[in-house]
């Protein structure tokens, strides 16, 4: 099945314009700049914060609200795998308009983390394929915590606040226990419903030993890898990961390289396809008028047995 794009009802940027663009640009700086860090430095953590999420309610949530009335912006996918080239996961993704504004947006960006901020827009992907379990008991496990030391070796240096993920998947998930790693240790944590453990996704022993504690000895039902996003280690912890998730689960990578998607696609119709002829696959690009690079995400569906 070919890369396709759904057409939508017109086809107009979510900015419409470039004003609209350097706004963005601006009120990025502010936060990223010499003068962001100086304002840092100025307010608490929680008022740093609630600055950047008013910002990015008035600049991106707010104006999305209005466009998706008239306007889509679809998702680009490729499927495979499964009964019919993995229908059943592509109808889920297809119909998505990623100007759509959700709870999980807010949510999410309320907690600092990225997934719905102002370059990456998961979220309303997430909402299309998770919202029919939102009040079952599941096991929700994501790699990658956000950052305290910049000496670890990570390509996420511009992650959200430490744990901002896991919270927000407590707040949306109520009946479900949350679980994360990272290879900083300084991140970990433990809060009601919440347990964290170390990983270094790079090592095979590493992987086994984290997917050896008892709390995570049953697998879960959503694993999110939003670790180190690179090829080799996505690679490496899905190796050690895929067989974990549990029946009607889902398994996700983040933060794919538009520059390695055919890299992908070759492992997993070389490979993953026919190692798991029951999986479905697929690669979605999500159009951003922001993120031309790393907007990509691997979405693996293990249906009911």
């Amino acid at each position: 099945m070919d890369w396709t794009v759904s057409s939508g009802k017109t086809a107009i940027p979510v900015y419409g314009s470039r004003k609209g663009e350097d706004l963005v640009t601006l009120i990025h700086n502010v936060f990223t700049l010499p003068f962001g860090r100086g304002l840092r430095r100025r307010f608490s953590s929680e008022n740093y914060a609630f600055l950047k999420f008013l910002a990015w309610l008035f600049d991106i949530y707010l104006p999305n609200r209005v466009c998706c009335w008239t306007t889509e912006r679809k998702p680009r996918l490729r499927g495979f795998g499964g009964h019919n080239g993995a229908s059943h996961l592509l109808k889920q993704i297809a119909g998505v308009n990623l100007l759509a504004t959700t709870r999980m947006c807010r949510v999410m960006t309320w907690y600092g983390s990225d997934k719905g901020g102002y370059f990456h827009n998961y979220t309303v992907v997430y909402e299309s394929l998770f919202k029919r379990l939102r009040t079952q008991p599941l096991r929700i496990f994501e790699l990658g915590l956000g950052y305290n030391d910049l000496m670890v070796r990570s390509d996420t240096r511009t992650a959200g606040r430490p744990g901002a993920s896991l919270r927000a998947w407590r707040d949306l998930f109520p009946n479900a226990l949350i679980y994360g790693a990272d290879i900083d240790r300084t991140v970990l944590f433990q809060e009601k419903n919440i347990k964290t453990f170390y990983c270094d996704q790079l090592n095979p022993d590493a992987i086994k030993e984290l997917w050896g504690q008892p709390e995570l000895s049953g697998g879960a039902d959503i694993i999110i890898e939003d670790g180190l996003h690179s090829f080799d280690a996505n690679v490496s912890f899905l190796r050690g990961s895929l067989d974990r998730v549990r029946p009607n689960g889902y398994y996700i990578i983040e933060d794919i390289e538009g520059a390695l998607t055919g890299d992908w696609l070759e492992l997993l119709e070389s490979t993953y396809a026919m190692q798991y002829p029951m999986y479905e696959f697929v690669l979605a690009s999500l159009p951003h008028p922001k993120n031309k690079t790393d907007n990509n995400m691997l979405i693996i569906y293990r249906p009911l047995e």
